[in-house]
């Protein structure tokens, strides 16, 4: 039996409560900004024969290479789980858009909007990236006093949103 296939049936082989596919698929399409199929997007859902562990904190998503052709997927956890998820190519007119719009050590303006409210701050980013790119920033704090780190998506250059979700 391979690696791969032994991964598999451990997978496959997890009795009790299951983590929700149907949720991650729409944090993979909320995460690369197009639905799955799509160009940008996931090429197809998640297998819904996987019967993955639970993850008490939130899966983290990220980009495995700056070709934007995969996405990790990784459960925090103590013996969390891992899977990459392929992505439908953008055209390469498409895929030079995706420009850098912020970089490392940029002030941003991070925001957060829901029903009947919008507040925004400034911060500083931690990571660069391009309009759609999730990437971690660290609010600016008045005092000494470190801000915690969140991550946010890039809605445009110097303009960060939060997830209210």
């Amino acid at each position: 039996m391979t690696h791969a296939s032994a991964l598999v049936a451990v997978l496959l082989a997890v009795s009790g409560p299951v983590q929700d596919l149907a949720a991650l698929d729409l944090r993979i399409a909320d995460y690369t900004g197009a639905a799955i199929g799509e160009e940008g997007g996931a090429m197809q859902p998640l297998d819904r024969r996987l019967k993955l562990r639970p993850c008490a904190a939130r899966v983290d998503i990220t980009w495995r290479s700056e070709q934007r052709d995969t996405l990790v997927l990784q459960c925090p956890d103590a013996g969390g789980w891992r899977l990459y998820m392929p992505v439908r190519p953008l055209p390469a007119a498409a895929a030079q858009e995706a420009a850098v719009a912020v970089q490392r050590g940029d002030s941003v303006t991070i925001s957060i909007a829901g029903q009947g409210f919008s507040i925004s701050r400034p911060g500083q980013a931690m990571e660069g990236g391009a309009v759609g790119d999730w990437i971690k920033v660290r609010p600016a704090v008045p005092g000494n006093r470190p801000a915690e780190v969140m991550r946010a998506r890039i809605a445009a250059p110097g303009v960060v949103t939060l997830s209210t979700g």
